[in-house]
């Protein structure tokens, strides 16, 4: 009984908590590709970043950025300060900081080099199901493009080659990217799987937590 209190004043492992219905948008590409996905308010921007990752297809070969409207958010470099962009540490701002500021939508980055560019918006915020680890997956369309591929011209150069047999590039399109290319298809096993790796890890953060908390 006694520990049974303890795990009410310490939020329990069945506490339902705060979750964000984000929409993400990969921009200047059409037709659109999109994920819609559930996100614990209190993820971090780095936790957010290992989502987008993940949903849209992305290796995390490259560095990330958030833009949240006048400040960047993602891994410092201190280098780059000398220069005028101070870029702020992703793993100290939580989700529901923003959310508290009214930051509904904004920008995130990934690759400085192909540069793709995608609008984050939080349509909305519910109670979770406390049966449920997050995050979820809940919505989406096509798949996203190969890293390394060359921006938005280079992917459209690639789709045109990978999707049509007989084009001159085909073959060897398909040998760089290592397999078939269907844009309609965005490999939802794969991007479960990559997600309910996030959702477990943080599951058992939260679970040592409160065990840390209930011998404390």
């Amino acid at each position: 009984m006694e520990l049974e209190a303890r795990a009410c004043q310490t939020g329990g492992m069945n506490a339902p908590e705060k979750i964000a219905l984000i929409r993400i948008s990969l921009n200047e590409i059409k037709p659109e590709i999109w994920r819609l996905v559930e996100v614990p308010l209190g993820m971090s921007l780095k936790g957010l970043h290992d989502v987008i990752q993940a949903v849209m297809g992305w290796q995390d070969y490259h560095l990330f950025e958030f833009r949240i409207g006048e400040k960047l958010y993602g891994i410092p470099a201190p280098e780059w300060e000398d220069s005028g962009h101070r870029v702020l540490q992703a793993r100290t701002v939580k989700l529901e900081t923003l959310v508290a500021k009214g930051a509904d939508r904004f920008e995130y980055t990934y690759d400085f080099g192909d540069n793709w560019e995608h609008t984050i918006a939080i349509e909305r915020v519910i109670d979770g199901d406390p049966a449920v680890k997050y995050p979820r997956f809940v919505a989406g369309e096509r798949r996203g493009p190969p890293e390394d591929v060359g921006s938005v011209p280079g992917y459209y150069e690639f789709l045109e080659a990978a999707t049509n047999k007989c084009h001159r590039e085909h073959k060897r399109m398909l040998t760089w990217y290592g397999g078939p290319y269907d844009p309609d298809d965005i490999d939802l096993l794969t991007l479960r799987l990559r997600l309910g790796d996030i959702a477990k890890r943080r599951h058992a953060g939260k679970a040592a937590y409160v065990k840390s908390r209930l011998k404390a």
